[in-house]
C-alpha cells in the first residue's frame, strides 16, 4: 500500500475525530448553519462520486471485459442498497432497545454501536475506489479518490460531535467522551483496508463492488443527509451545499480525469 492510499483510506477517520474533538470547543450542539451546509457538501460529493467514480468506471470496467456493460452497474447498485437497509434496520432496532433506570447508559452504547455499523460500508466504498485506482482504471482519478474520501469525512464530521457532545452532558468527562467519538469512526479504515485487499484478489468482480459502492452511497444520501439537510430551518443552505459538493467532485473527476 502506497502512501497515498493509505492517507486517503484514513481521511474520514480524521473527519470523524474531528468532531468528536468539538466536546472540547462546544458547549452546546453544533451550529444549525454549519450543519446544514455541511449535510448538504456532502450529499453533493456524494452524489457526483457515485456517477463518476463508481458507476460510469463499474459500465466502462464491464465492457472492456466484454460483459453486458449495465449488467454489474445494476446488480452491485441495487445490492448496495439493499445491503444499507438491512444495517439500517439492524441499527434502529439497536438504538430502540433502552428500559429502566440504565437506559441512558445503554441509549449511549447503543448509539455509539450503531454509528460504528454505519461507517462500515463507507469505508468500503473509499476501499473499493482506491483498488479501482490501483487497477488502473482509466475512469478513476487520485484526486477522485480523494475527493470521494473528504466529502465522506465532511458526512463523519456532524457525526463524531454527535457521539461526544451529549456524553459530556450526561456526565462523562471531555476527553472520555472524545475517545468515544474518536473510537467509533476506527471501523472505517480497517473496512477500507480488508476491501482493498479483498477486490485485489477478486479483480474480476471490481465492477460490481464500484456499484455496490455507489447504491450504499446513494442510499446514505437519499435516506439520511438529504432529509437532514431540508428538515427545519436553513434548508437552503443544504440546497447549497448540494450544489457546491457536487460542482466540485464533478470539476475534480472531469478536469482531472
Amino acid at each position: 500500500m502506497n502512501l497515498d492510499v493509505f492517507a486517503g483510506i484514513m481521511i474520514p477517520f480524521v473527519g470523524t475525530t474531528l468532531g468528536a474533538a468539538m466536546v472540547f470547543f462546544l458547549k452546546k450542539e453544533m451550529n444549525l448553519r454549519l450543519q446544514k451546509a455541511l449535510l448538504g457538501f456532502a450529499a453533493g460529493v456524494m452524489v457526483a462520486a457515485s456517477v463518476w467514480s463508481l458507476l460510469l468506471p463499474a459500465i466502462d470496467m464491464a465492457r472492456e471485459q466484454g460483459k453486458i456493460a449495465w449488467v454489474p452497474a445494476t446488480v452491485g447498485f441495487f445490492l448496495g442498497v439493499v445491503f444499507l437497509m438491512a444495517l439500517d434496520a439492524l441499527t434502529m432496532r439497536l438504538t430502540n432497545k433502552k428500559e429502566g433506570r440504565k437506559g441512558e447508559l445503554k441509549s449511549n452504547r447503543m448509539l455509539i454501536m450503531a454509528v460504528t455499523l454505519h461507517n462500515i460500508p463507507e469505508g468500503m466504498v473509499v476501499g473499493v475506489t482506491f483498488a479501482g485506482l490501483l487497477a488502473g482504471n482509466e475512469w478513476i482519478t487520485l484526486a477522485g479518490c480523494f475527493a470521494l474520501a473528504i466529502g465522506i469525512a465532511v458526512q463523519n464530521f456532524p457525526e463524531g460531535a454527535i457521539i461526544s457532545m451529549p456524553l459530556t452532558s450526561r456526565g462523562m468527562s471531555r476527553k472520555r467522551a472524545f475517545l468515544y467519538g474518536t473510537a467509533s469512526g476506527v471501523i472505517e479504515p480497517i473496512a477500507a483496508f480488508f476491501t482493498l485487499l479483498l477486490t485485489r484478489l477478486v479483480s474480476l468482480v471490481l465492477s460490481y463492488l464500484l456499484a455496490f459502492a455507489a447504491g450504499a452511497m446513494i442510499y446514505v444520501v437519499v435516506e439520511e443527509l438529504i432529509p437532514e439537510s431540508q428538515e427545519g430551518e436553513y434548508s437552503s443552505l443544504g440546497t447549497i451545499g448540494v450544489t457546491v459538493g457536487f460542482l466540485i467532485m464533478m470539476i475534480l473527476d472531469v478536469a482531472l480525469g
